[in-house]
This record gives structure tokens, C-alpha cells and sequence, in this order.
């Protein structure tokens, strides 16, 4: 069988037309909760989880994409899927699949919902990989839809506005299901709310239903039914105040109460979200300099990392970056200028849409940094550790880049 000559082709004929093949196991899904946004929705995913299993509640869980192992994808009643298992409901989707056309995305989404409707849980929560509207997943009727903060990304596919982008996202939204919406330009917004309205679909919108703010080192969340005080996040940053807002309000509409919230708060696990690495081989490298690892890599993406960054000053901070060449780079870079000592540049080994190192390191260029390039990430590390050995390094600007460096540091 031949994969579809396109990596995206955002359509859903081929997945429903695969699903009908496997006798439509989306049919058979314990209840879903549907979360798309341009930022923020694995994060959000994961608080909602750790809030869930924090009730006692068993969860599957997709997400994409993957860092360093494609199961991580496919979590099954709380554990990622087996090597065996996954053989299988892909060899059953390809089989059933019949030899025709369809995209690595689509038949493995369709394999992780065969095997999300054959194992017993409470929930399914299924992230969007691209937009919503069209997105393979969008084949599901949840019980409740999430949508995180919009904002300008894979304009190649999903329009070249807010407004547009917003559009896609909001198809996720289905008649008289709730939806809870995180903060959004107005713009967004506008779109999201009338999509609603028209489907008859409550909204559980952040400045309106609900209000999330951290005060004395704690999160304060308050809705109409009251207000709760909580640990802030342990996922880093500002913008973390935000999602866990979301995901709090996606908990307290379920009819969850203090303790899954609080456990959303404290059990969430994210990696590659400011994620500090703590051993392996590049941590070894890095000696006493501190090591951390985002992989953010569109304009909102680098304005949360810089508030994170805003709040450290104690140490000279470093960063290794590479990108692809489909993102917004000068938009990722515009508000880490000042923050660094220096940018150094890598490529992405083993992507065909990578930046070259040198590119990457002339765009940090025209954005104002001072900039270098390095064959690879323990290279660049090397000669970080080597001028500044108390350093501060930060390593962003692809979820590519992270899976790369998750793996190599084991």
C-alpha cells in the first residue's frame, strides 16, 4: 500500500471511509473530550489527564507529535501503548484500509482510536493535530470541546488571518456541546463565539464564564459557582496560568471538584515545555551549567518563553535553535532579543524541513541577536560550557529539535 503522496491533505474522506471499514469503532469511544488551539493544547491535555486520574479516573489520551517514540502518541488507560499493540491495529487499519490512498496521520489516528475503542477507560481525550476542522480526529462526538489560545500558524493550510485560523479550530465545536475557550485576540474570538452560537453550544469562556490568575505564589481560579485556591502549575510559565485555567474549567464542567483540580495542577507531566534536564549524556556535558529544553517554535511560543526568561537573571543565558523552514522565524526570535548572550544555530538532523544552521543563525541575526552556528547540539553545548561554564542553556525552537535531544540524552 502506498502512503499518500502528501504529508497533510486536509480532508475526511479517507478517515471515514477507513473508520467504515473497521465498522466505525468512533462509535465505541468511552467519553471524549476534543481539545485544538495553536498553543497551549498539549499542555492543557495533560492537566485535564492528571486531574482526571487525580479522581480516580482512567484516560486515553492522543497527542501529536511525538518526541522521541511514536507510542507517546497513544496513551492507553493511562499507559503508553505496547509495541505489540500498536503492530497490530496498524496491521489491522492497513488491511482494512484495502491499498488505497491515505496519509501516515489519518491511519494512525484511525489506529488509535480502534485501540482507544477496544480497551475499557473513562475518558478519551484526543488532541488536533492540525487545525479542526478537518483534522483526522474530528470524527468524534465529545462531551465536551476545548479550544486554547489561536494564533498565526500553518497559515500554508489554514488561512492567513486570525480570523481564518480561528474558523478551523472552531469546526471542532458540535451542536449543544460545551466548549471551553482560553484567552483569544478578539478577533478569534468573534469567529469561535458565533460558530458556538449557531450549533447551540454553551461557551466557558476565560474573562467571562471564568477568570484564572496567580497571586501569592498560588493560582486562583473563579467561575460562576465559586472560586478555588491551588498550587500554581508545576509546568514553568506564565502562560501555564492560562492553560491550566482551561483546564480547571474543562474539569468543573464534567462536574469534577477541588481534588481533580488540584491534582491537574501538581501531576501534570509535559516534556519539552520548559522542561529542565536533570541527567544524560548532554547534561553531563553541560557540567554546572544549567540545561533546559522547550520546544515552542511559532511567535506565541517565543513570547512565553520570554516571560519564563523574563523572571531569570541570575545566571548568562545561551541558546541552541533550530527550526523548520515552514515557521515564522523571525517572530519565534523577535522576543527572545536581549534575553541571550548569544543564539547558536543547528540544523535538525534527519528533517527535510529543517533550517539550515546557517540560515537560522542570519535570521537571530536580523532579529538582533548575536549569533553562531555549531554542527550539532553537543557541539554547540561544548563551546557554551567552555566560555561560560555557570551558564544558563536553553535549547528551543522545534518540537523536532526536542525529540532529537530527548533521545540523544536518553
Amino acid at each position: 500500500m502506498a502512503l499518500h503522496p502528501k504529508i497533510i491533505d486536509l480532508t475526511l474522506d479517507r478517515v471515514w471511509r477507513l473508520l467504515g471499514a473497521l465498522d466505525h469503532p468512533e462509535r465505541r469511544l468511552p467519553p471524549v473530550i476534543h481539545i485544538a488551539g495553536t498553543n497551549g493544547k498539549g499542555s492543557t491535555q495533560a492537566m485535564i489527564r492528571a486531574g482526571l486520574e487525580g479522581a480516580g479516573k482512567t484516560v486515553h489520551a492522543y497527542t501529536s507529535p511525538h518526541l522521541a517514540r511514536f507510542h507517546e502518541r497513544i496513551r492507553l488507560a493511562g499507559d503508553l501503548i505496547s509495541e505489540d499493540h500498536l503492530t497490530q491495529v496498524l496491521d489491522r487499519c492497513y488491511e482494512a484500509n484495502g491499498g488505497e490512498s491515505i496519509t501516515y496521520f489519518e491511519i494512525t489516528t484511525v489506529a488509535a482510536i480502534l485501540a482507544f475503542a477496544e480497551t475499557p477507560a473513562d475518558y478519551t481525550l484526543l488532541e488536533v493535530g492540525l487545525g479542526g476542522r478537518l483534522d483526522a480526529t474530528n470524527v468524534v462526538d465529545p462531551v465536551l470541546s476545548v479550544i486554547t489560545p489561536v494564533s498565526i500558524d500553518h497559515t500554508q493550510y489554514l488561512g492567513d488571518t486570525i480570523a481564518k485560523i480561528a474558523g478551523e479550530k472552531a469546526g471542532i465545536i458540535k451542536r449543544g456541546v460545551p466548549v471551553v475557550v482560553g484567552p483569544q485576540e478578539d478577533a478569534a474570538f468573534e469567529v469561535i463565539e458565533g460558530v458556538a452560537a449557531r450549533l447551540g453550544a454553551p461557551v466557558i469562556a476565560q474573562g467571562q464564564q471564568w477568570h484564572v490568575w496567580e497571586e501569592r505564589g498560588r493560582l486562583v481560579f473563579q467561575d460562576e459557582t465559586g472560586l478555588v485556591d491551588l498550587p500554581k502549575p508545576v509546568l514553568i510559565g506564565a502562560h501555564q496560568i492560562d492553560n491550566a485555567g482551561a483546564a480547571i474549567a474543562a474539569l468543573r464542567t464534567l462536574g469534577f471538584g477541588e481534588d481533580a483540580c488540584e491534582a491537574a495542577m501538581t501531576k501534570a507531566e509535559w516534556p519539552a515545555r520548559m522542561q529542565r534536564l536533570k541527567r544524560g549524556p548532554l547534561v553531563e556535558i553541560a557540567g554546572g551549567a544549567e540545561l533546559w529544553l522547550d520546544g515552542g517554535h511559532n511567535p506565541a511560543a517565543g513570547e512565553a518563553i520570554a516571560k519564563v526568561l523574563d523572571g531569570l537573571h541570575d545566571k548568562p543565558l545561551y541558546l541552541i535553535c533550530g527550526m523548520l523552514n515552514t515557521k515564522d522565524i523571525a517572530g519565534f526570535m523577535r522576543p527572545l532579543m536581549g534575553h541571550a548572550e548569544r543564539l547558536t544555530a543547528v540544523s535538525i538532523p534527519g528533517e527535510a524541513a529543517t533550517l539550515s544552521a546557517e540560515e537560522t543563525a542570519r535570521a537571530a541575526k536580523n532579529a538582533g541577536m548575536i549569533a553562531d552556528t555549531a554542527a550539532d547540539v553537543a557541539s554547540a553545548l561544548r563551546t557554551i560550557v567552555a566560555e561560560a561554564p555557570g551558564a544558563r542553556v536553553l535549547i528551543c525552537g522545534s518540537l523536532y529539535l526536542a525529540g532529537q535531544v530527548l533521545r540523544e540524552n536518553g
